[in-house]
């Protein structure tokens, strides 16, 4: 049973019912029926980033997010962090009040710089930290670049799969750019002697995102977690 009920779907984001049906399909097709799971959004805000915000791309990943959510959690909220030279913002994204939220908050937001992924990554290990949450947590890390320190990256996604968080990586732009090599490198890091689990997914979203539907989003968006949770329970990294 879904954490957030159709009804209470339909009464609090009617916008958004044709997503959240669409991601229900989506993860029964991936056994996930019932899984319980904290979901995060990492933003990338970096100067490459300008017409992603400017067409809707970002707001659409949100709204997608969003509907996805509504089935593992049952708060409403996404908790949402904005990053570039440094973390820009760490905020959440509701179901109650979705429509124009991504656009609210850049509204807020300084210069968009490079793009620091340690730093992204920190700030969601700290909110899982400080949430005090024992479930598992799938982080939709969105990007359109490489990070500028390579090896800091690496070594907070070491870091974190010693804890219960997922990070599927999200990629905009080009397909064939050299920018996400480093990703496609960071998906294949070695198990076990890197890091306990594979704890990390990648796949790109395209030039423009909102383009994929709304189905084989969330079929890229689940596909390696039910892995990756069944992996780390065996390690005991899981325990709910």
């Amino acid at each position: 049973m879904a954490a957030i009920s159709l009804t209470e779907a339909e009464e609090t984001a009617p916008a958004l019912v044709s997503l959240y049906k669409t991601a229900g399909v989506s993860l029964t097709k991936h056994g996930m029926d019932g899984v319980r799971a904290a979901v995060y959004l990492v933003v990338d805000y970096s100067g490459s980033m300008k017409p992603y915000y400017k067409d809707g791309s970002v707001q659409a990943l949100a709204d997608r997010v969003l509907g996805l959510s509504a089935h593992l959690d049952d708060d409403g909220t996404v908790p949402v962090v904005f990053f570039s030279t440094d973390v820009d913002a760490v905020t959440d994204i509701a179901l109650a009040d979705h429509r124009g939220r991504i656009e609210r908050i850049v509204a807020g937001l300084g210069h968009m710089g490079k793009t620091s992924y340690h730093l992204a990554m920190d700030a969601v290990i700290d909110h899982y930290l400080d949430s005090g949450s024992t479930e598992p947590a799938l982080v939709v890390f969105q990007t359109d670049g490489g990070p500028v320190n390579k090896l800091a990256a690496e070594k907070y996604l070491c870091k974190a799969a010693r804890l219960p968080l997922f990070w599927q990586f999200v990629g905009f732009g080009d397909p064939r750019s050299k920018q996400f090599d480093y990703l496609r490198r960071l998906d294949d890091l070695a198990v076990p002697a890197k890091r306990p689990v594979d704890n990390a997914g990648f796949f790109h979203a395209g030039a423009d995102p909102r383009t994929v539907s709304d189905a084989d989003l969330y079929d890229r968006l689940v596909g390696e977690f039910p892995g990756w949770l069944a992996a780390a329970r065996t390690q005991g990294i899981v325990r709910s």
